[in-house]
């Protein structure tokens, strides 16, 4: 394999609200340039992919949030950290349909929505740092 081109952490985190956005979305990212491919059955407006975009030396697939744990699990824990009386009501709220508009409606009434962002944010670009690191992909800081 030649040597790699980095990743820019912002095109993976450009991918993974893609890959969030729900539908057939797939993204990879090229070891060799540090370009991220994407695709979705129901879009016509991206690049064909590489013909060999099957070849896993070359290509890896990119995560989605449900493979980082940043969804339900990244809820909780910022309801334990950040707002410990709602816990059990976040709780709850996650063993229904619709939990993340009520989430968010909890955040917005304990104005803490902002601080949600924030703190999502960077763990999500935590979780892309480690899965960098375990698939041993070079970041561009």
């Amino acid at each position: 394999m030649s040597e790699q081109t980095p990743a820019k952490l912002a095109d993976l985190e450009e991918a993974l609200l893609f890959l969030d956005a729900g539908g057939d979305a797939e993204a990879w990212l090229c070891r060799d340039t540090g370009v991220v491919h994407w695709h979705c059955d129901d879009a016509d407006d991206f690049e064909p992919l590489p013909d060999d975009i099957d070849d896993a030396e070359r290509y890896v697939a990119l995560p989605s949030k449900h493979d980082l744990d940043l969804g339900k699990p990244l809820a909780l824990e910022f309801a334990r950290t950040q707002l410990p009386d709602c816990y059990e009501q976040v709780y709850a709220m996650f063993s229904h349909r619709s939990a993340y508009a009520r989430f968010k409606d909890l955040l917005d009434r304990h104005d803490s929505l902002d601080t949600w962002h924030q703190w999502e944010t960077e763990q999500s670009r935590q979780a892309l740092r480690e899965w960098c690191a375990d698939n041993n992909i070079t970041l561009a800081e």
